[in-house]
């Protein structure tokens, strides 16, 4: 695991609700500068903007959640935004791009969003608290419909005993009842170190928020406002997020295996919109014993070329 040092970047920080992660190896693949324009597309407590803000540029960000954007921080040079990330081409040209993709954690914390289990709650988990909430979903949709969900979603390789034990428990109306349906439906014990809910409640989340379409979206909208030169860097927490941002820049970095004589040649792609794809970067240890949370997290960063974006049609991320 590679080192770090412990109070690097921090200064600069001192007044954000919190310190995202990996936020010193962001700023350093954004490289902000006086007279650039930055979208933030996942304000959440406003750490990555502020840093952003500390180089001298300007902040465009985006979020859904009414919670982030009613504790914004006042900042002459701080534009916030909400809505979805996936509109941030209203901007119209960016100089660098940042998300910090899944739950925020100041989402987690409190118990009446109804993100986590750790205390009992509405059964909600919608970051823009519109639309169909999570226990609407669990109360409504088909046996196998939440079966395929959790199994694409949460990785639950049980995931038809789950949602058989959901429907029969239904209605459900708090995050405390649907953690006990699906302890039950696992046999969970306490002594257990994980407890099973875990990917119950990241497959629902995500569902509820559509949350790996609105990556796509928001990347190829990234594209299409990026500058040549601009700089991209996501922050991942799980396989699915990461899987989409990689195939995303291995394509458009023009790094798609070509033909052999096994296979046919691949039908020529437009060109490449990004370069200088830098290797994932991971949370050393002095972030994991500070922030926990920053264990699953990976950083996928790089440059925008001078090439137009391709059309909706070309994207093939899935």
């Amino acid at each position: 695991m590679r080192l770090c040092d412990e109070g690097k970047g921090r200064g600069a920080l001192t007044d954000a609700l919190h310190i995202p992660v990996l936020i010193d190896e962001v700023l350093e693949a954004l490289r902000p500068a006086p007279g650039e324009t930055h979208v933030d597309g996942t304000y959440g407590a406003g750490g990555y903007s502020a840093g952003i803000l500390a180089r001298g540029a300007r902040v465009v960000a985006f979020d859904r959640d009414p919670d982030a954007i009613a504790a914004a921080m006042p900042h002459d040079k701080l534009t916030v935004v909400a809505d979805r990330y996936s509109t941030m081409d209203r901007v119209t040209h960016a100089d660098g791009v940042t998300l910090d993709l899944g739950v925020s954690s100041m989402q987690i914390d409190r118990a009446e969003r109804g993100f986590s289990f750790q205390a009992n709650g509405p059964l909600d988990m919608r970051m823009d608290r519109a639309g169909q909430s999570a226990a609407d979903y669990l109360n409504t949709a088909s046996e196998g419909d939440i079966a395929d969900t959790i199994y694409a979603l949460g990785d639950e390789p049980k995931s038809r005993r789950i949602a058989r034990a959901i429907v029969a428990a239904r209605p459900l109306s708090t995050t405390g009842q649907l953690a006990q349906v699906v302890r039950r439906a696992l046999g969970y014990k306490p002594h257990e170190k994980k407890d099973p809910a875990t990917r119950t409640f990241q497959a629902i989340r995500m569902h509820v928020n559509r949350e790996l379409g609105e990556l796509e979206d928001g990347l190829a909208a990234a594209e299409r406002i990026l500058k040549p030169g601009g700089r991209l860097a996501v922050v991942t927490f799980h396989s699915l997020e990461d899987r989409i941002v990689k195939t995303f820049l291995r394509r458009r970095s023009g790094a798609t295996p070509s033909g052999s004589r096994h296979m046919p040649e691949v039908a020529t792609a437009p060109a490449p919109t990004f370069e200088a794809v830098a290797k994932p970067v991971r949370p050393c240890a002095a972030e994991l014993a500070r922030n926990p949370r920053a264990r699953s997290a990976t950083l996928r960063s790089a440059r925008r070329t001078s090439n137009p974006a391709w059309i909706n049609d070309e994207r093939g991320m899935s």
